[in-house]
């Protein structure tokens, strides 16, 4: 994989302006190459970080601890005490028990609880693993201030790779009724994570950064009115995803059968070098090739580990020039986030996913 910095520079100034009243904190989950954590550090981002190794990441490239926010909200106590000791003074929490080990291992810290909203409209669904249902927070963010904590605020995330801009009003409504029964409790929270989703651009056309800026602040002034909080945002994807591509090679092209006339083309790159989120064919990367001016017919993408779930577009089978052979590059697009993290160490004995920086 190559990634373009200057790409990334781009991003991150696009966020500034159609958010400009709103911290981006990146996702270092994303990409925690560490020239991407250097610039962004340069250019004053503040950074989400979802483990003690992502946090001397951040550290180590110059960062400061009052600009880290630990977001994950299933945490080690250990790593809790080991982030607090470092200077990380601001914790996600979405249950009683997570709020219990905050108090012990970093007493007075802010906590922000995580909220679940549902994810329609994004092609990266996130689950109910994280958040809890809106009707506990106040219950949770209470017994936070009860433990000596400071009740911060209210966190969701809309789903990965978001194309619906108003995705963030359903859940902005229940972060106000958050607001207004814990104020009716005597706690005054601060600040709203508005999370990631901002989406990169793959084959499908998203909106502009702009619409999602104005859509969010519409929402801001609906269900806040004149008082509205401190907000962050949390993008990974739409800051790295189109500042990197992949070069892969063509290692097969085979039928399966004589009737069968779609090829599998089995590429050296698959599920486990990167491109894990080929999942349920939930992100479809752009592939270009240099006989793209030529006929093509869809086929079915593999990568060449030998493990069956190690096929990346079969369900919609991924139109491929007919000339393509054996040997041929092919570039993958938008390759700039969860790709080089999500690559394995060894399976099958082939090496991690490279990266190069320009």
């Amino acid at each position: 994989m190559v990634l373009d910095l200057d790409v990334v520079r781009d991003n991150y100034l696009g966020f500034a302006k159609a958010l400009p009243d709103t911290k981006v904190f990146y996702a270092v989950k994303a990409n925690p190459q560490a020239e991407i954590l250097q610039l962004l550090t340069k250019l004053g981002a503040n950074f989400d970080v979802a483990s003690i190794g992502e946090t001397r990441d951040v550290l180590a490239a110059g960062c400061t601890a009052d600009r880290i926010s630990y977001g994950n909200t299933v945490k080690k106590e250990v790593d809790i005490a080991t982030a607090f000791k470092l200077g990380v003074t601001m914790f996600a929490v979405d249950c009683e028990a997570e709020v219990e080990k905050v108090a012990r291992a970093a007493p007075g810290a802010r906590v922000i609880c995580r909220i679940h909203c549902d994810g329609t409209g994004s092609e990266w669904p996130l689950s109910r693993k994280f958040g809890c249902e809106p009707e506990f927070a106040v219950d949770f963010l209470e017994l936070a201030h009860k433990r000596g904590l400071v009740a911060h605020g209210i966190s969701f995330h809309v789903g990965s790779q978001q194309h619906n801009v108003e995705a963030w009003d359903r859940a902005l409504a229940s972060a106000a009724a958050i607001f207004r029964s814990c104020a009716e409790r005597g706690i005054s929270l601060a600040m709203v994570n508005l999370g990631g989703g901002f989406p990169a651009r793959y084959l499908r056309k998203t909106p502009k950064l702009e619409s999602y800026g104005k859509a969010i602040f519409r929402s801001l002034r609906r269900h806040f009115g004149n008082r509205i909080p401190e907000t962050i945002i949390e993008p990974g994807r739409g800051l790295v995803g189109n500042a990197g591509a992949i070069e892969a090679e063509v290692v097969l092209i085979a039928k399966r059968s004589p009737e069968d006339e779609t090829r599998w083309v089995y590429l050296d790159i698959g599920k486990f070098h990167g491109l894990a989120e080929t999942i349920g064919e939930s992100i479809r990367y752009p592939i270009r090739t240099t006989k793209d001016n030529a006929e093509k017919a869809p086929c079915i993408i593999a990568g060449p580990t030998c493990d069956s779930v190690d096929v990346l577009y079969e369900k919609n089978p991924y139109p491929l020039p007919v000339s393509l052979a054996i040997g041929d590059k092919v570039l993958i697009e938008a390759a700039g986030a969860y790709t080089s993290t999500y690559s394995s160490v060894g399976f099958n004995g082939m090496p991690p996913l490279k990266s190069y920086v320009i």
